[in-house]
């Protein structure tokens, strides 16, 4: 098993290196500065479609506007802004938090671009049914000679997609509180059965069942996590200004944790890559489900994930953490526990059985949707026609994932992440002029 942790962590590395951070990075501010920050400039607009203004039911697509922008976030907001940025500021320290600030800020422009095109270049599956997502992108845009990439984002997506980290995650939690003292394969192996019924309960119902789940129960939580969050800031509300300070200061320290400047960086950028995914392409996918004719529109949507995810919602998670104290010397604390135990520390029995609900729906709802993006990717490689097959290895997934180690899971599916990145990048700057001239002219015809 030790050796097995390694690999992953070796995988996870050389797939996360400058390179692809630095394609990330520099990728969502030619974004930003080729479309003139148009995107940064319509947040009222973004709003008010993710509310149900100008809905089109009548356009193809499966989903509303505030549906697949709930059904995105469901993917993206959940372990990743509660245990993954107590994973980032154990590894980088506080300067780790500036940098996931750096690339969700590029990551707004990412989104509205890449987006934008989920619905641009929506493609036919096997079956006929108009699909969107990155491998679409690549199919019907790019030339023929750069297909391999789709294949790359499709393989590297039944990977990135599984709901691993999630039911480890949620595991653990659950053993810790409620179980402590018994056998802990013996347990983790029936939670993990007890998660893989729930989860096969809503997957087995299709898309419209994920995204009727996610837009019901996903902003109560949140809410719920944000409440718990500011009530404990408000507590602490004099040592915020030296948080906030210090987590600027660690980010440009020679001495920074996670190995230096770059080190905490890569560290930074990889883990709010793995929280907001912009640029990763999967959000692309759900975002390609909107019920609209205008790709503008979908980007503008899509846009809000970053801010609602990574700026607000781990930045919250990071100064509960820093507030606690316990990131620098973890112990056997590791990602939710360690967050958990801040909780604790700072709310006592109360703030552990808020966090365990928020996480319990939160991680639900994020498995939820991966099996949608998964089954995507699938159907990519493999046929529409036997799609459904890959529910049964979905569900089977999240058994495996509650009983090996943290490090194996996130490593594994933050590598394939990486690879994702790849393909949706590469199409996404390639096809950018596109976009440009597409908003141009939205922007022209609605006038906001």
């Amino acid at each position: 098993m030790q050796a097995l942790e390694q690999l992953s962590i070796d995988f996870a590395n050389a797939v996360w290196g400058t390179p692809l951070v630095m394609l990330l990075l520099l990728g969502g501010l030619f974004f930003a500065l080729y479309s003139g920050f148009l995107p940064y400039r319509h947040f009222g607009h973004a709003l008010g479609l993710a509310l149900g203004r100008h809905n089109t039911p009548d356009q193809p697509g499966e989903l509303s506007h505030g549906q697949a922008l709930a059904a995105a976030l469901s993917g993206t907001m959940g372990l990743g802004n509660i245990s993954g940025v107590a994973l980032a500021v154990v590894a980088g320290g506080p300067g780790a938090v500036f940098w996931m600030w750096v690339s969700a800020l590029v990551g707004i422009a990412t989104k509205f671009f890449t987006c934008s095109l989920g619905v641009m270049y929506r493609g036919e599956d096997s079956l006929g049914r108009l699909q969107g997502g990155p491998m679409y992108i690549i199919r019907e845009a790019l030339p023929r000679s750069l297909y391999p990439l789709a294949v790359l984002f499709s393989l590297a997506g039944l990977i990135g997609t599984l709901p691993m980290y999630q039911a480890n995650q949620l595991t653990a939690l659950i053993r810790e509180n409620l179980f402590s003292t018994q056998e802990p394969l013996l347990v983790n192996g029936a939670i993990g059965l007890v998660l893989a019924l729930v989860v096969g309960t809503v997957v087995f119902g299709g898309l419209q069942r994920v995204a009727k789940v996610a837009v019901t129960v996903l902003p109560l939580m949140v809410l719920l996590y944000m409440a718990m969050t500011f009530y404990l800031l408000a507590s602490h509300l004099d040592e915020i200004p030296a948080l906030l300070a210090n987590i600027v200061n660690s980010a440009f320290s020679a001495e920074a944790a996670g190995g230096g400047l770059l080190g905490v960086m890569l560290i930074g950028i990889s883990r709010a890559a793995f929280s907001n995914e912009a640029g990763v392409g999967t959000e692309v996918m759900a975002h390609g489900a909107a019920r609209t004719n205008e790709p503008i529109r979908e980007g503008l949507v899509a846009m809000l994930g970053p801010v609602a995810d990574t700026l607000i919602v781990c930045t919250c998670t990071a100064l509960v953490i820093l507030i606690a104290g316990n990131w620098q010397n973890p112990g056997e604390l590791s990602g939710i526990t360690l967050t958990s135990n801040a909780f604790a520390q700072e709310m006592g029995n109360v703030g552990v059985a808020l966090l365990f609900l928020v996480t319990l729906i939160l991680s639900s709802t994020t498995m939820f949707t991966m099996w949608y993006y998964g089954a995507k990717c699938f159907g990519f490689l493999f046929g529409a026609e036997v799609q459904h097959h890959y529910r049964w290895f979905f569900v089977a997934t999240v058994i495996f994932g509650s009983l090996v180690s943290l490090d194996i899971v996130f490593n594994l599916i933050s590598a394939a992440y990486g690879l994702m990145a790849i393909p949706t990048m590469t199409a996404t700057l390639w096809l950018a002029p596109r976009v440009k001239e597409a908003a141009k002219d939205y922007f022209t015809r609605h006038p906001y």
